[in-house]
């Protein structure tokens, strides 16, 4: 990437600047101090994201990239590079404040500043990553330990103490950090306290500064954000689109914009609901268990994306929704057509954001042996109940991971997974392998920070009967039609509703559960599929329609 107008800057003690300007002259002005060791190019992903509406201004720091390497330490205490900042400013942007995007020692830099009182109105936002106040840090850290009392707190600091030392001792070369790890541990300002708006991009993989330093800003900071990201230390490297994002959504909002839904989520201290600011898709939410999933979500303060094969029956649910006081938004999707939902992703997370939730329900219902079924029919009920989950997980986990700030899956299974029913045979193959399929997933999704819930319902009083397809010998069509109306008879005095099913969706989504059966009988096979599998399979013998 091109670096743009250069221009030099000289500090107050003589050090030459080399500061980097492009990107629209007529936005809102966003100067990118970065870390140590590295230059003004490490923004380089960010800026291309950003540059076509905001005026981009980077610099070296001092010691690195074009800009001047003094030899004395004294020149490198965080003092001097607060110094740095403000004459940078007050060059390039002397009419009105700008807003800060930094990283590392540059942020550290950036909060020095900003103890200035008479200098932090040249701020209108400061969006800090892996880089905390040396104030904050000191107070954590010391005050962590002359807690011995409070064990947790006590390791916290000490494990933050020890990567500090470790950081120092391995960093020879770095005089940024030579110069002030011990200083910053050493003393603090007793009220080092902020009052221009604040964003923190904490990177929970920090190998250098652990998330939990951060969980006292909110005392130093009185208007504050806080964004979690699944990442390590150079979050603006390995995420350059969730940080442009988090960063425009920010100075938007402080420039008068209404508030994005991410930025309402990681608003430190706003009141809301269990899932208040988060968007939820579900699919198959046409009826029973979609529909009540759908509600629930939205009882709980969450935005939804409702989507059904049936546009009547989904625009219902989305209609039912609104006149709760909720906001829906409905969508007519096959889910076994792969470029469909890929589609449908595309238009929710360009219109709405990644939803925060995906609920891939959507399923068909199947009764039949294998021999009594036709090839076409068995291979649709695996391209429904198993290849729709793949593609929704296809389509939206990918962007969760990408996006790095958390999320959750879910995976509607059923009891039939763990089973065996001759007379079931395509369903309870798909649903076994939905099972899997999720299994080896929440692993993978894990390291990224996504949660994974495999929902297992049992016999819940739904349209499912209904709406199955049952094949049978020939000879036997008077035989199907019986047996479905005792199945419809059966599951509604069962008098277990999709609502409950929904319940627990909702509730081991709160609390990241990994497998859910659902209705007694549900958790009484899966007992039994793990203690005595050879019940199950003797079972499966007799289970003929």
């Amino acid at each position: 990437m091109a670096d743009g107008t250069a221009h030099t800057v000289t500090a107050p003690d003589g050090v030459r600047i080399a500061v980097y300007e492009r990107g629209n002259p007529d936005g809102p002005t966003i100067v990118m101090v970065h870390g140590s060791p590295d230059s003004h190019v490490v923004w380089d992903g960010v800026v291309a994201l950003l540059e076509d509406r905001y005026r981009v201004i980077r610099y070296d720091n001092r010691g690195a990239g074009r800009s001047d390497v003094p030899s004395r330490r004294s020149a490198y205490a965080v003092a001097r590079f607060a110094d740095d900042f403000h004459a940078v400013v007050g060059a390039l942007s002397p009419d009105g404040p700008v807003h800060v995007l930094a990283h590392g020692w540059g942020s550290v830099g950036v909060w020095e500043y900003l103890a200035r009182r008479a200098d932090a109105d040249r701020v209108a936002s400061f969006t800090s990553i892996s880089g905390p106040s040396a104030d904050h840090l000191n107070r954590f850290v010391v005050g962590g330990l002359t807690r011995p009392y409070a064990p947790r707190r006590f390791a916290r600091a000490l494990t933050q103490l020890l990567l500090l030392t470790y950081l120092a001792a391995r960093s020879v070369a770095a005089p940024v950090v030579r110069a002030n790890v011990g200083a910053s541990l050493a003393h603090a300002r007793p009220d080092h306290r902020v009052g221009v708006p604040v964003q923190l991009v904490v990177a929970t993989n920090d190998p250098f500064v652990r998330h939990y330093v951060y969980d006292e800003t909110p005392t130093w900071a009185s208007r504050l954000w806080r964004r979690d990201v699944a990442a390590g230390h150079r979050v603006q490297l390995s995420h350059p689109r969730t940080v442009a994002d988090a960063v425009a959504e920010f100075v938007d909002h402080v420039q008068g914009g209404a508030p994005a839904r991410a930025l309402l989520r990681a608003q430190v201290g706003r009141a809301r609901d269990t899932f208040g600011d988060s968007l939820v898709s579900v699919t198959g939410a046409g009826s029973g268990i979609g529909r009540a999933t759908a509600l629930a979500f939205a009882e709980r303060g969450a935005e939804i994306v409702v989507s059904d094969v049936d546009e009547d029956s989904v625009a219902e649910t989305a209609a039912l929704i609104a006149a709760r006081g909720g906001v829906a938004h409905h969508y007519v999707l096959d889910v076994s057509d792969a470029d469909a939902v890929e589609a449908f992703a595309e238009r929710v997370c360009t219109a709405y954001g990644v939803p925060d939730v995906v609920v891939n329900n959507a399923g068909i219902g199947h009764a039949g042996s294998f021999l009594d079924t036709p090839a076409e029919q068995w291979d649709r009920v695996l391209e429904v109940n198993l290849g729709g989950v793949v593609n929704g997980c296809r389509a939206f986990a990918s962007r969760l991971v990408e996006r790095g700030t958390g999320g959750h899956v879910v995976n509607v299974s059923s009891m039939a997974a763990y089973a065996p029913l001759q007379a079931m045979n395509a369903y309870c193959t798909s649903k076994a392998a939905v099972y899997m399929f999720s299994d080896c997933l929440r692993a993978e999704l894990d390291a990224a920070g996504v949660g994974l819930t495999t929902i297992c319902p049992g016999v819940i009083d739904t349209n499912i009967v209904r709406t199955t397809r049952f094949d049978a010998p020939a000879g036997r069509g008077g035989h199907v039609a019986g047996r479905r109306k005792q199945l419809e008879v059966l599951f509604a005095a069962r008098r277990y509703g999709p609502d409950k099913v929904a319940k627990a969706i909702v509730s081991s989504v709160a609390k990241n559960t990994a497998i859910r059966p659902v209705a007694p009988e549900a958790y009484l096979l899966y007992g039994t599929s793990r203690i005595a599998p050879q019940v199950l399979r003797s079972t499966a013998r007799g289970s003929v329609m």
